[in-house]
């Protein structure tokens, strides 16, 4: 008995080479979701609130279950996995408008009290080291005028974070707006896989370039 093969039926090569392609197309594609919903994000940055840490137009990956598994598209945890802790820097929705992402440094965890005298931070009584910390403005602001460089003393709810940008005079933070639920929490921020200056040139070297070079593969913490 003689065997069908595809060398028998003419034009099976060309469509079993297209299946294999369609096959191969259809798995990319699982996976990629997969990955995104579960593992890593990408993320640019638009704004300086972060600087010197993160500058405008860095593209920065998310680590999305180092805080636990949540089911796609709901804010439901399926598998919790860690806490954040204290100085992590994190992606979430943005209390006043979810459909917005913000990030911002963790500075105040669930039950922590969190007081700001003249710039200075103190968590628990005790002045926070943040050597991460920029400003751009010598004025202090007094608490009445506004909560920026003075603020009272306030308690960390359950199941919530204090959060601020490392860019201390030109961040919009808890400071203005209170808390974080880690409900609406998207993942830490981990490394910055490229970095784009639109106000750059065509160069190599690090400081005048489009690519900032010197920050491709850098670690945040």
């Amino acid at each position: 008995m003689h065997s069908i093969t595809e060398k028998d039926v003419p034009g099976s090569s060309s469509k079993s080479v297209i299946r294999e392609y369609a096959e191969a197309i259809f798995i990319a594609v699982l996976l990629a979701l997969f990955i995104r919903a579960f593992v890593v994000q990408a993320f640019k940055i638009p704004s300086g609130s972060m600087k010197p840490t993160l500058q405008i137009g860095d593209h920065i990956l998310v680590n999305k279950f180092v805080y636990g598994i949540k089911i796609p598209f709901t804010d439901k945890e399926l598998l919790p996995i860690g806490h954040p802790a204290r100085q992590d820097i994190v992606v979430f929705r943005y209390p006043v408008d979810p459909s917005k992402d913000f990030i911002k440094r963790v500075i105040g965890l669930p039950g922590d009290t969190v007081l700001i005298r003249d710039k200075t931070v103190f968590v628990n009584g005790q002045q926070l080291e943040e050597p991460y910390v920029a400003f751009s403005d010598p004025r202090i602001l007094p608490a009445t005028a506004n909560p920026r460089d003075n603020m009272n003393a306030i308690t960390v709810p359950l199941n919530n974070l204090f959060v601020m940008g490392d860019n201390r005079d030109e961040s919009y933070d808890s400071r203005f707006w209170n808390f974080v639920d880690m409900s609406q929490l998207k993942g830490k921020a981990f490394i910055i896989y490229w970095s784009w200056n639109s106000d750059g040139e065509l160069s190599w070297s690090p400081d005048m370039s489009y690519v900032r070079w010197n920050r491709l593969g850098r670690w945040l913490h």
